[in-house]
């Protein structure tokens, strides 16, 4: 069985319900341990009101410890929540656990907590110098980000072909895709040849650089006679059940024209990858729901058990 860091989010949130209400779930899936101290677990156990479970396993003390406020920005919950991410990578890193999965974080919290980074992802490249993937979804249909959380008016501005080519054939080595991969132009239309826009220019010859990287060093892991990437698909047709059938793996070249439509059709069974890492992390793809924390609301847990499945389900670096 293997063993998983579990980072315990904005303990202002919903992260805690989760974990003690699936602890058994997850429990007969992989051994998880929990990167929270004893001290803030009793706590919000006591506030939700919940036993904590006798095989709960801990780590000693994460940052020093304070109220918590159910559903409150506040910066020593971005602080804690931060600490916890760092202890769960470092336990991955150090191999003292096969995968981290994390449960959600606060972004304002970890800004006003005095954190440097904007999530997860971008904590993960720094850590390692390298290149993080963002991949969301479930098995149904995955959608990577070329651009994540930058504001729109700068997405035209950052597709270029040199980091466009790397972002495609590292997506493609890592995420191991078994059919074709969509990838979507930038422009209404994909540009209608340039009428609307000539970025899905850029967008082919990084296709075809990609291409041609793939079959000349990774030649014998590629499907036979198969086409690794589609030309720029026109965004507002590329997630209809006739153009969709076709693909599991799509690419976006920005945050909402991926997420929008994948979060209509799959918000509730959807979790987030980092790919392109040398450790394997998996997490739910949700916020902190400070609107509902620790009022004993009924929690949708499926993004929580798929984040863990996945792991379960893939081999990292097979």
């Amino acid at each position: 069985m293997k063993k998983v860091a579990i980072s315990i989010g904005d303990l202002n949130g919903i992260g805690m319900q989760l974990a003690l209400e699936n602890h058994d779930a997850v429990s007969k899936m992989v051994d998880p341990i929990y990167c929270i101290d004893q001290t803030m677990l009793t706590q919000a156990a006591q506030k939700l009101n919940l036993t904590i479970p006798d095989n709960f396993k801990t780590t000693e003390e994460i940052s020093p410890a304070f109220d918590i406020q159910p559903g409150k920005v506040s910066k020593e919950s971005g602080a804690y929540a931060y600490a916890s991410f760092v202890k769960a990578v470092e336990m991955a890193r150090n191999k003292e656990v096969d995968a981290v999965t994390t449960l959600p974080i606060h972004k304002k919290a970890w800004e006003v907590g005095g954190v440097a980074y904007k999530g997860h992802t971008d904590a993960l490249r720094d850590f390692f110098d390298a290149e993080a993937i963002m991949m969301l979804g479930c098995p149904a249909m995955y959608v990577a980000l070329f651009t994540e959380h930058i504001p729109l008016r700068e997405v035209a501005g950052h597709i270029n072909e040199t980091d466009l080519t790397r972002f495609l054939v590292d997506f493609y080595r890592t995420a191991k895709p078994q059919s074709t991969v969509a990838v979507l132009g930038l422009n209404p239309h994909a540009g209608d040849e340039g009428v609307l826009g000539d970025e899905e220019e850029i967008i082919k010859k990084a296709i075809r650089n990609a291409t041609e990287i793939l079959q000349t060093s990774d030649a014998s892991l590629l499907p036979a006679d198969s086409l690794l990437f589609t030309e720029p698909l026109v965004p507002d047709v590329a997630f209809t059940p006739r153009v969709r059938q076709h693909y599991t793996h799509y690419v976006a070249m920005y945050h909402d024209q991926g997420l929008a439509p994948l979060k209509a059709l799959h918000f509730d069974e959807g979790i987030n990858v980092s790919l392109n890492l040398p450790i394997l992390r998996t997490s739910v793809d949700h916020g902190t729901a400070f609107d509902i924390a620790y009022k004993r609301i009924t929690l949708n847990n499926l993004s929580y058990l798929n984040a863990v499945r996945y792991i379960v389900d893939n081999t990292w670096g097979a």
